[in-house]
């Protein structure tokens, strides 16, 4: 593990030039209304146990939020994968996991409190249900249908994360009272996240929505290359394709929007690498119109990144402060 000694160096480390307002408002002047910042602020924390964010983090996320926000943008902040430190910690050391978890959303909702409700706070990202034992083996099998127990310890401790989430944020009062808070689903997976074990919060404000990520069917919508678990797809668009996309979009309807609960797709995207350009038009289009027509808000993952089987995964020119494709942006 490798812990970046500065902001810029932690701003810059996925191939992002240090963010600017100029690029904050190309995304607005593109019709983009949510920016998702995501931050892993164990990068920036004492070590101590007391676990202080360093000053310098926590202002400059702040200053890129009111950027956003004098943009007129939403904005979503997240406690963002950190090394995976929830899905190691949480089981083998949940008491101290806890305090570690709780000390960022205090430090995080008392350095935001001000901003009105053109910001929300996300519990997390993906981690929930993927805890592990101590010896590092998983708590749950998702693949084994007959792991009931590790399911249920799984969900459980999903559902207590959430919770304390939002009865932490909430008692910080202020603005934070009444902000709308977004909930990670189980791994932000729709199957998982609409499986009747899965609880949303109890909120006093009744202002929680829930958040899944889309990247179906991942050899098209993650991979640019052939990994071990999967064979690139250059293509996606059939009528089964679509057919898919549009059960999992209903399935998210039925389970939670029908029942007053919104939904927020916190990212949905694909590689631009190695892929038909019609077929990435298609998916980053009907992504959308589905999600639109099923009364969801679908925020595109845009990144520029480096050395990884995405690379490259953007489709906003950071540098030139434009989207590449213009037909993506109509």
């Amino acid at each position: 593990r490798v812990l970046f000694r500065s902001v810029r160096a932690f701003e810059t480390a996925w191939g992002s030039p240090v963010i600017t307002k100029e690029i904050i408002q190309g995304y607005a002047d593109a019709g983009f209304k949510t920016l998702r910042v995501p931050v892993a602020w164990t990068n920036m924390m004492s070590k101590d146990g007391n676990y202080t964010i360093k000053p310098e983090l926590l202002s400059r996320v702040k200053e890129i939020v009111s950027w956003a926000v004098d943009c007129g943008m939403y904005v979503i902040v997240n406690e963002h994968w950190d090394y995976g430190w929830i899905e190691t910690e949480m089981i083998s050391n949940k008491a101290e996991a806890m305090k570690k978890y709780k000390a960022i959303w205090s430090q995080v909702s008392e350095a935001l409190c001000d901003f009105d409700d053109k910001v929300i706070f996300e519990s997390q990202n993906e981690e929930l249900g993927n805890f592990k034992n101590k010896d590092g083996k998983p708590v749950w099998n998702s693949y084994n249908s007959s792991d009931v127990n590790g399911k249920k310890i799984a969900y459980e401790l999903s559902n207590e994360i959430n919770q304390t989430f939002v009865d932490l944020v909430r008692s910080t009062g202020g603005n934070n009272a009444t902000r709308l808070l977004l909930i990670s689903g189980i791994n932000t997976d729709i199957g998982k996240t609409c499986d009747p074990l899965f609880k949303m919060p109890e909120d006093p404000s009744a202002m929680c929505a829930v958040s899944v990520h889309y990247y179906t069917p991942a050899p098209f919508a993650i991979i640019s290359e052939d990994v071990s678990w999967g064979k690139n797809r250059t293509t996606w668009g059939t009528p089964r394709d679509v057919s898919e996309l549009a059960a999992n979009i209903k399935k998210m309807k039925t389970t939670f929007v029908d029942n007053g609960i919104p939904v927020i797709i916190g990212e949905y995207g694909c590689p631009t690498k190695n892929k038909e350009q019609e077929s990435i038009q298609n998916y980053l289009r009907l992504v959308c119109l589905h999600a639109y027509k099923n009364g969801m808000c679908p925020v595109l993952w845009d990144v520029q990144t480096k050395g990884t089987p995405q690379d490259p995964f953007s489709h906003y020119d950071r540098k030139r402060g434009i989207i590449t494709d213009p037909v993506v942006q109509q």
